[in-house]
């Protein structure tokens, strides 16, 4: 989680919201990264989750991530959740919950949903204040 908060303090510089994540491997290694990046991109998938899922995807050399955790600042967003189904990540850590549009609990719980083919482990509120204090503190300047 402290390599996720590092890189949400980096999309601050871009204008975007700190959000950060990193795809880690079945041995530790962390073979995605990603924050915020649709302001820099002008891309409305450039969610940290989206950009690390790709880059561990593109590691691995498919789009199965089996064994794999994905470790995020926020909680993700219903596109994001569905990706972490998509992708087949085993675990999901999440640092805070997101009450505007958190699709793990918060307003939806799309990884936990029977109907779907794949039910990640989730592990909330890893670090969640400093995370919840990054995204306070970027919000207090353009609200």
């Amino acid at each position: 989680m402290g390599e996720a908060l590092d890189l949400a303090r980096l999309a601050v510089a871009d204008g975007d919201v700190p959000v950060g994540a990193v795809v880690v491997d079945p041995a530790g290694l962390v073979i995605g990264r990603g924050r915020n990046t649709r302001e820099r991109d002008g891309d409305p998938t450039g969610h940290a989750e989206v950009v690390a899922i790709r880059e561990a995807a593109s590691a691995v050399g498919e789009w199965r991530l089996e064994g794999c955790t994905l470790v995020v600042t926020l909680e993700p967003c219903t596109m994001c959740a569905g990706a972490v189904v998509a992708s087949r990540l085993d675990r999901l850590v999440f640092g805070a919950f997101d009450d505007k549009a958190g699709a793990v609990g918060s307003l939806w719980d799309v990884v936990r949903d029977r109907r779907l083919n794949h039910r990640p482990e989730v592990v909330s509120g890893v670090r969640a204040d400093e995370s919840a204090s990054l995204l306070r503190g970027f919000f207090s300047t353009h609200r």
